[in-house]
């Protein structure tokens, strides 16, 4: 994205484009990822920077209403929905409000998949490119316009005071020309309508002019251009009129609520992240504002494929929701959708196609209607179908049609991300559970328990933990905290884990597998860094992306040999840079077993030490890491003044898994929220 000019550059070149005083920064920025939460994310922005610079008197904002508020927000929402379906990227966000009130939303996007095109037509057998989505800028807005950079598209809007759009005009072709100068390929100010064919005056709000959210009726609802789906059951005779009444209620409704509806429907979906909720959600926005029924059919590929005829296949489709008006309808509906699934594509069809009527599962008074089927599309990637059905109508309305084909665009989308969450938290699942033990190993003489809470719940945490047998009488167990989180920290576990075992199982001590395993990790962290170095090399010395270059793998590890004899069992442990263990006796006495050493990976050729004791039936042994530890409540910690301690101490009596009970209740009650990092406690106890 070009850059976006200070005042002191502005004031050099003399352009006046867009400037704003050094001592009101009214502007925020923000990356937003390409996912369907990106809309809502950039309409909090908005929100928050209103507030924010109203409150503070910034110049500009007495000339502010809560129509350019409202306006901002549809048009932040558009940019960005538009941004992240079509070029399926993450997104950058730039909101700014100049002194003379005008308000400028800027979206950008990186290596966009097509270029927009001019106008309202599309090519035959393309798909459409924008629907409503950018016309409704257009009709907000004074002027819009496209920036072109190598390998991103900037798409900028602004929404002056009112009375303004004459004196903004001038500012608007300067920052155009500007953006030229500052060395974009091509700027595109299109300027009052979608059609617009070059930059020109901006448009001077006039009587007949929308102007705000509740004023675009015309720009989607347009009298004479309904769609008629060709696959319409016949109506009866007579009934060729039956709709106008409708068509009246439609279009009152599309200028009254239809575009907040979009936003509301925006913020609905992205919060979910199962497909089959947003299917049911996706029903219940359509029926009954948009139509009598709805079906959702997405395409599953654990259905297998099917031979489309031409030499191409299809994934097979599930129904995954089917709503209507009247509810007694539901399941006759569903039996007469589920005989007849819709159709592959026709590639040089764009838009809704007509799909058949369900017959007489609906009744006498659904015996006939109009049934539209909507792709849903999101990234280029085909996930499912949206039907739509209205009965007793010969066609279905154009704003209607372009309403429901804006809201696939959303829904699409949140489908996308839910199942590109899905695939995430499943391979994350598989890659936590062979990162832990299947099991947890008995000891003779010895109670267990565990508690193990990855904050993410899809994983794979940072923290692990391992209890084994070792040979000759022996066995081993340990608690560790690996340096972040997801990749690398599996990659570390991975690592430390078996290596452990390793050195456990031939013969070597505790602090010997300590001083092992840390030349192990600074020799791995060595080998990266070369790695790295040359990847940079060959890469003619690109700098590396955040990810590429060598990561830093510190691990926390508390690490313990247990070797029962008669009468109790004889504990040998280190610390390295971990939580200190706690013994709890009978008589409720807590103390500390270990000292701190440094952590594993940081220091080379660095010497640890162990401790050695007994622990007599009765004795307790936790251990935990700094998931509990460092629980907060404000600026207080959990441990603070010792608080493990005598959470530990009020445990005295209880066998171990009681003790590991009482001490995580204790951790998540210490906090309003949930707790914010990764948990891994164990309770060893003689018996």
């Amino acid at each position: 994205m070009g850059a976006i000019p200070t005042q002191r550059e502005t004031a050099s070149r003399a352009t006046g484009a867009y400037a704003r005083p050094s001592d009101a920064p009214a502007q925020v920025r923000a990356a937003l990822p390409g996912t369907s939460a990106a809309p809502g994310a950039a309409r909090q922005l908005v929100r928050a920077a209103l507030t924010e610079w109203t409150g503070a008197g910034l110049p500009g904002t007495e000339r502010l209403t809560a129509r350019h508020a409202d306006d901002a927000l549809l048009v932040v929402s558009e940019l960005v929905t538009n941004a992240v379906v079509h070029a399926g990227t993450d997104v950058e966000v730039v909101f700014r409000l100049e002194p003379w009130g005008t308000l400028v939303v800027e979206v950008a996007d990186r290596h966009p998949a097509r270029a927009p095109r001019r106008g309202d037509t599309e090519p035959a057998g393309d798909a459409p490119e924008y629907g409503r989505g950018l016309r409704l800028v257009a009709t907000l807005c004074d002027a819009w316009g496209i920036t072109y950079r190598t390998g991103t598209k900037t798409v900028w809007a602004g929404l002056p005071a009112e009375g303004d759009a004459a004196v903004v005009a001038g500012r608007i072709e300067a920052h155009a020309e500007e953006r030229a100068r500052e060395g974009d390929l091509r700027v595109t100010g299109i300027l009052g309508s979608l059609g617009a064919a070059t930059a020109g005056p901006a448009r001077t709000a006039g009587p007949d002019a929308p102007r705000g959210p509740w004023d675009c009726a015309a720009q989607w609802a347009r009298p004479g251009t309904a769609v008629t789906p060709a696959g319409a059951a016949d109506p009866p005779a007579g009934a060729a009129d039956a709709d106008g009444p409708r068509d009246a209620r439609d279009r009152a409704w599309l200028g009254r609520g239809a575009l907040s509806f979009l936003a509301e429907a925006s913020d609905l979906l992205a919060g979910q992240l199962d497909e089959d909720m947003i299917a049911a959600l996706t029903a219940q926005l359509v029926v009954p504002r948009l139509a009598d029924w709805c079906a959702v059919w997405l395409e599953d590929e654990s259905l297998g494929r099917a031979d489309r005829g031409d030499g191409a296949t299809t994934v097979g489709v599930r129904l995954a929701r089917v709503w209507h008006g009247d509810e007694t309808r539901v399941e006759d509906l569903r039996r007469a959708l589920e005989k007849d699934p819709p159709r592959p594509p026709d590639p040089s069809h764009s838009g809704p196609a007509a799909h058949p009527w369900p017959g007489d599962a609906l009744g006498p008074r659904g015996a006939w209607g109009a049934a539209l089927a909507y792709r849903l599309v999101a990234a280029g990637r085909p996930l499912g179908t949206l039907v739509i059905g209205r009965a007793g109508a010969p066609r279905v309305p154009d704003g209607i049609t372009g309403l429901v084909e804006d809201l696939g665009r959303r829904v699409a989308l949140a489908v996308g991300t839910a199942r590109q969450y899905a695939r995430q938290a499943t391979i994350s699942a598989v890659l936590q559970r062979g990162l832990l033990p299947g099991a947890v190993a008995e000891i003779p003489g010895m109670r267990s328990a565990l508690v193990h809470e990855p904050r993410d719940r899809g994983g794979p945490s940072g923290d692990f933990y391992d209890l084994f047998p070792a040979g000759d009488g022996r066995w081993c167990f340990a608690v560790g905290d690996v340096q972040g989180k997801g990749p690398e920290a599996a990659v570390v576990i991975g690592l430390a884990r078996p290596w452990l075992r390793l050195l456990a199982r031939e013969g070597y001590g505790v602090a010997d597998v300590l001083d092992r395993l840390n030349q192990l990790l600074l020799d791995d962290a060595t080998e990266v860094a070369d790695a790295a170095a040359r990847a940079l090399v060959g890469g003619g010395g690109r700098p590396l992306a955040p990810g590429e270059g060598p990561q830093t793998r510190f691990l926390s590890l508390l690490y313990g040999e247990l070797a029962p004899f008669d009468g109790g069992v004889r504990c040998t442990l280190a610390s390295a840079g971990h939580p200190l263990p706690l013994l709890l006796t009978p008589g409720g006495t807590v103390r500390a077993v270990a000292r701190p050493q440094t952590l594993l990976g940081v220091v080379e050729d660095e010497t640890y030490t162990s401790e050695e004791f007994d622990l007599r039936p009765g004795d307790s042994l936790l251990c935990v890491t700094d998931g509990v530890t460092e629980r907060r409540d404000g600026s207080r910690q959990f441990d603070d003044d010792d608080g493990l301690a005598a959470a530990l101490a009020g445990c005295a009596g209880l066998d171990a898994r009681r003790i590991a009970e009482r001490v995580r209740r204790l951790v998540h009650a210490f906090g309003d929220g949930p707790p914010e990092d990764d948990l891994a406690l164990l309770v060893l106890q003689a018996e």
